[in-house]
């Protein structure tokens, strides 16, 4: 959230917390009444949330005596909203969680742990990484409600006009096919972005991270991050290689010069798969390719594990978290899940959910077959901060500004700060 607008946040999540249904609410019990709670969406509003919404009927439907309060906040101002209501014991009773708050609110003690109830039932159901990154020091606080990665994205025509017949399987080979497409179309081979969440898979190619949170050691500044860092910082010059772009509205030059065939291949996530399907390039949506992102000298592949979970506000008092984890069940169950994926085109997180018609979208279908390769945040409640400092100083390398040995040096100084417990 940006500094020029916290008060006027911080009064809009006081605003927030006084609706919420939580903690001292009074319709519990009222002469036999149904219980009303509140949940936090922070789904996008025009494109996500009336799948929800129509869900929500559905529950209230099958269960007379629960109403739920719909309240859609945007993502980039949830946090700080539920951080402020939670402390004053007016919190939403369910929210969606991004999967990396997930573990900072739990050591907060804000959310309830889920273990042994009925919004966990069908915990097998789920893949076992993202029930992993809902729990924290061996305790789940959160269901898994959508995943997500990200994936090498590929235009085919213009990959098979090139005379190449796959993706690229390592950051060579992409730049090698870089090269190729621009000689061959007259168009990029690749852009790449700038943001630490992107660079992401360049560590997890070298076997490493920001930090190793079992050794309790930053990692940024180590040999295999440089390494790592200086694969990706060389993917922004050659043939067919796109320039960095560091201006403010990088991510949406990139997607938009992607989805109008203009670069044959960038790193994205599912979320962008119904505005893939609004591009120029697109139309014919089995155009799209997704492949596993290139795996850099260790062979290996890898790219972090994104999504929400459904969280209950421990707070609430019984009766309203009763409610909230019927929710919950329902929220998450294989129908519920089907239905968000044929509406809104996000992945599942339980298989049952990844039905003949989920998989008929080539978007989901491609993104579902590249999670093998996602790995799940360690529960380290400061763990999503960390790109914090790396998105400050990527930008000045990748633009020539700093070298890449002063950002990394700087990004390891101001990660230290927010892990003092952390050697170097």
């Amino acid at each position: 959230m940006r500094r020029g607008i916290a008060a006027s946040a911080l009064v809009a999540s006081l605003a927030l917390a006084a609706t919420a249904c939580g903690g001292g609410n009074s319709d519990s019990g009222k002469a036999g009444g149904p219980v009303t709670i509140t949940w936090w969406d922070t789904s996008n509003a025009t494109n996500e949330a009336p799948t929800y919404q129509a869900l929500i009927k559905q529950f209230e439907a099958a269960n007379k005596n629960i109403k739920v309060k719909y309240v859609n906040v945007p993502f980039d101002q949830a946090q700080n909203k539920f951080d402020t209501a939670a402390g004053s014991k007016g919190a939403p009773d369910v929210l969606r969680s991004e999967v990396g708050w997930t573990p900072a609110f739990a050591k907060k003690g804000y959310f309830l742990p889920l273990d042994g109830t009925e919004a966990l039932a069908d915990q097998a159901k789920f893949r076992p990484n993202l029930i992993q990154q809902a729990q924290y020091q061996g305790k789940t606080y959160g269901v898994p409600l959508v995943t997500d990665t990200l994936a090498l994205v590929y235009n085919k025509a213009l990959f098979k006009k090139a005379g190449i017949a796959e993706a690229p399987k390592t950051w060579d080979e992409l730049k090698s096919d870089a090269a190729k497409i621009q000689a061959k179309t007259g168009q990029f081979g690749y852009w790449g972005s700038t943001q630490a969440y992107y660079a992401q898979t360049f560590l997890y190619g070298e076997g490493t991270d920001t930090v190793d949170a079992t050794a309790k050691k930053i990692t940024v500044d180590s040999a295999a991050a440089k390494k790592a860092y200086g694969t990706w910082l060389s993917t922004f010059s050659g043939k067919g290689l796109h320039k960095a772009d560091t201006t403010a509205d990088a991510y949406a030059h990139i997607q938009d010069a992607f989805v109008n065939g203009k670069v044959a291949a960038i790193i994205q996530g599912p979320w962008e798969i119904t505005n893939f399907y609004k591009g120029s390039a697109f139309t014919d949506k089995s155009n799209l390719g997704i492949a596993t992102v290139p795996a850099g000298s260790s062979g290996k592949a890898g790219a972090p594990t994104g999504g929400h979970n459904l969280a209950v506000y421990a707070g609430s008092d019984k009766s309203h978290q009763d409610a909230a984890l019927k929710f919950v069940k329902f929220m998450t169950s294989a129908a519920s899940q089907e239905t968000i994926a044929l509406k809104n085109s996000t992945l599942p997180t339980r298989e049952d959910a990844y039905t003949a018609q989920v998989k008929a979208d080539p978007g989901i279908a491609g993104f579902q077959s590249v999670l093998p390769a996602a790995q799940p945040r360690p529960a380290l409640p400061e763990y999503s901060s960390l790109w914090g400092p790396l998105d400050t100083e990527l930008p000045k390398v990748a633009g020539g500004k700093e070298s890449l040995d002063k950002g990394l040096s700087n990004a390891e100084v101001a990660i230290a700060k927010l892990v003092p417990d952390f050697s170097k």
